[in-house]
């Protein structure tokens, strides 16, 4: 009788499966697992519509468009952005990984405000009240 053996299908079948799912671009593995992008863009979503981080700047069509546009570049900035620095932080601070996607939303809600606030510093300017294009 022969011994049972795996063939090489199964074998790849099973390492598939162990790993964790990541984003690719163009044929470039860009290392982005999607829920991360999911929770960041969902967190990014909050600070927008909650904490009105994008405000409005009028009612004509083109000040509804350009808002509408800046908006949807900061939640993809906010998602990529969590997509990004999420396992980094978790794994310095060292969290469980049920606290993975929790700390995705918290930096995708908050991506935006670190950022401008990083930026400003390496710039060297000082904030002002008017820092967002004088509406405050």
């Amino acid at each position: 009788m022969a011994e049972p053996t795996t063939t090489a299908a199964a074998v790849t079948l099973a390492a598939a499966t162990a790993t964790v799912p990541s984003l690719i671009a163009f044929g470039v593995p860009l290392g982005l697992r999607p829920d991360f992008l999911i929770a960041g863009f969902a967190g990014s979503l909050v600070a927008i519509v909650l904490l009105n981080s994008v405000p409005s700047v009028g009612d004509t069509w083109r000040a509804l468009v350009r808002t509408t546009l800046r908006r949807m570049a900061v939640a993809l900035a906010s998602s990529l952005t969590a997509g990004y620095l999420t396992p980094l932080a978790l794994l310095a601070a060292n969290f469980p990984e049920s606290l993975v996607l929790g700390g995705a939303f918290a930096v995708g809600g908050g991506a935006q405000q670190v950022l401008m606030f990083a930026i400003r510093r390496m710039a060297g300017t000082r904030e002002t009240d008017g820092a967002q294009g004088g509406v405050k």
